[in-house]
């Protein structure tokens, strides 16, 4: 891939996604690194490898550590977890710009004994890291949305935030899906921080939060509902709806048809009723990590994540970068890849690698043996490279 009248240097912008269920973002950047520089030197000729890491993330789960990897500042805190219990949570945040993140608050990966819980699941704990974001005095805030253990439509996380819900007894109710059939009045308290703050929803989830493609049906099954449990949720968010109407949200129904509104089992919602703004998230992020200064120093970028298939190329995160890198050489490495080869022009990828050509092993659940493989292609990667 480089000339014999090449500089005796080749500067590699490594910029993964995550391994879902296997490796962070960094931990995979870290062990294609390890590969690359290990490459150096081994064809005789005095030839070294320079590695830029930036690990990624589209605003799902691992948001938060890309911005701590790309400089941002990590403060945890001690927030609710998906059925109440204290978790250790953390954001990221610049000086100006914090991101929050779902997945570490209130998320799949967080409930007790990895038991589902689709009716008891809360989202309060979002809403209390947002507002522990807030006493940082942020410009702006990034709500990173994906892997919620919830389908409560942000009641939890509105709860936290000052907003009351009682049903009809007057007692107070508190946020999940089984709560929502029992609303029947609602109060808010307004935060003066939030009015002063620009929110930011970074998801490229585009379901609306009600009907066949609503959170219920399409994600209600990954959170552990059936059929009636579903259809319960759906009521319940129904009627959710019905009740921000009757307290004067104008804007409660049409919201809740907004692509997006469905994301992280309604969360979205509730961020569109604070006046959040919608984007995508991996642009969001590549931007916000500074993707388009980073690939310009560097001769060739190397992306990926767990799977390439479809979705990757309908926008996630590899295809972003890959629209962003210009004439540069991109590789992309995952766990496993279901775009035959003659579709890899469809991102200009140059080359694919994948952990399953290299083990028999299921690498899925296996860090140890993923980093291990990523050493070995890392390597390979430099010996095409030099």
């Amino acid at each position: 891939m480089v000339t014999a009248s090449a500089p005796k240097s080749v500067r590699a912008l490594i910029a993964p996604d995550k391994f879902k269920g296997s490796l962070t973002a960094g931990e995979v950047a870290d062990a294609l690194a390890a590969g690359l520089r290990s490459a150096s030197g081994v064809t005789g000729r005095a030839w070294t490898i320079h590695c830029e890491l930036l690990p990624l993330a589209d605003g799902g789960d691992g948001s938060v550590d890309a911005a701590v990897a790309s400089g941002f500042t990590r403060h945890s805190y001690t927030v609710s977890g998906p059925t109440g219990q204290p978790v250790q949570a953390s954001i990221a945040f610049d000086g100006a710009t914090a991101v929050v993140e779902v997945a570490n608050t209130c998320g799949l990966g967080l409930l007790p004994g990895g038991i589902l819980d689709p009716l008891g699941a809360s989202s309060r704990g979002f809403g209390e890291a947002v507002l522990f974001a807030l006493s940082l005095k942020p410009a702006r805030i990034v709500l990173a949305l994906g892997g919620s253990a919830s389908t409560d439509g942000g009641m939890g996380m509105l709860t936290a935030l000052g907003y009351s819900f009682r049903d009809a007894d007057g007692r107070q109710l508190h946020g999940s899906g089984g709560a929502l059939a029992h609303i029947h009045s609602i109060h808010r308290t307004a935060l003066a921080e939030l009015a002063d703050t620009e929110l930011v929803v970074a998801s490229d989830v585009h379901n609306p939060l009600l009907g066949a493609q609503g959170a219920p049906a399409v994600f209600g099954p990954q959170k552990g509902a059936g059929p009636e449990k579903i259809a319960a949720l759906d009521r319940g968010l129904g009627h959710f709806v019905a009740q921000l109407a009757a307290a004067g949200f104008a804007d409660a129904a049409r919201l809740a048809g907004r692509p997006g509104a469905g994301s992280a089992g309604g969360i979205g919602y509730a961020c569109l009723l604070l006046g959040a703004k919608q984007v995508s998230g991996a642009d969001y992020f590549l931007d916000l990590l500074d993707f388009n200064a980073r690939k310009d120093t560097c001769d060739v970028v190397i992306t990926g994540e767990g799977s390439l298939d479809e979705q990757t190329l309908a926008g996630k995160l590899p295809a972003a970068v890959a629209r962003r890198s210009g004439s540069r050489p991109i590789i992309a490495v995952a766990g496993r890849s279901l775009l035959p080869r003659e579709r890899w022009a469809e991102m200009d990828l140059a080359r694919v690698y994948t952990l399953a050509e290299y083990t028999d092993q299921d690498s899925s659940k296996d860090p140890e043996l993923s980093a291990a493989l990523l050493r070995r292609i890392g390597k390979d990667i430099g010996t095409s490279l030099l």
